[in-house]
């Protein structure tokens, strides 16, 4: 996957929680309006449609949520930093929350760069945009599992510089694996599987809405079961972990 991916998306009844459907009209009023910026880890599986399409599902529509997602592929926030799409998608819309997404960024070095640069972007998206950001926690690639103490300090730490809200996926799938480690998150070793990705959008919604996703719908091939782990994983946590 080497192209840009800018998506428009709102949920609708019918939609599968798996997929999303276009649309770059104005969201009707009382919308909340999220911008994810981040790379494959968000567009894999079309992480920000799940989240709209939860909204959409565990509300019975009385809670909407229109989302647009500019992910380039192997990007860091610095790269986003002056990118034509980037910029354009921030001054589109006085987005509600902006979610910001890099690697697992768990070295040293990585560590000072998401948070020099989280802070940035938190900085512009108050001043220009009027939002709330936030940091949507990922993970390492399975050859690097005993690096995820690591990845989760690195967001925790930058969202506490950046006094951003934080949404530990990352953490979730650890809580998933602990109660079922046979849980089939990673697709191929770095990108998350629909599980892996449904996953973190029911920790994504949960962080944004503070709605309970106990007993929510769940994507084709995830079992009512498993969906109930993976619910309670993203509830858990949210409350040890997330940053409101």
């Amino acid at each position: 996957m080497n192209a840009t991916r800018t998506t428009f998306t709102r949920a609708s009844a019918v939609l599968l929680l798996a997929l999303g459907c276009g649309s770059s009209n104005e969201p009707a009023v009382g919308t909340l309006r999220v911008l994810f910026i981040g790379n494959s880890l968000t567009y894999a599986n079309d992480l920000p449609a799940m989240v709209a399409a939860l909204a959409d599902e565990s509300t019975a529509g009385a809670l909407q949520i229109y989302v647009r997602d500019v992910s380039n592929p192997d990007f860091a926030l610095e790269d986003h930093w002056d990118e034509p799409r980037t910029i354009e998608a921030l001054n589109e819309l006085r987005w509600d929350f902006v979610i910001l997404q890099q690697g697992p960024s768990s070295l040293p070095e990585n560590q000072v760069n998401l948070r020099e640069w989280a802070t940035r972007f938190a900085g512009r998206i108050r001043s220009d945009v009027g939002g709330r950001p936030a940091l949507f926690m990922v993970w390492p690639d399975v050859t690097r599992l005993e690096f995820f103490d690591a990845v989760s300090e690195s967001y925790r730490n930058a969202a506490e510089a950046a006094d951003a809200a934080l949404y530990p996926a990352g953490e979730a799938w650890r809580a998933a694996w602990a109660e079922d480690p046979s849980l089939r998150l990673y697709g191929d070793g770095y990108h998350p599987s629909v599980m892996g990705s449904y996953l973190a959008a029911l920790t994504i919604y949960h962080g944004l809405t503070g709605r309970s996703v106990l007993g929510v719908s769940a994507p084709l091939g995830v079992s009512t079961e498993v969906a109930a782990i993976l619910q309670r994983a993203a509830e858990q946590a949210t409350a040890q972990f997330g940053r409101p």
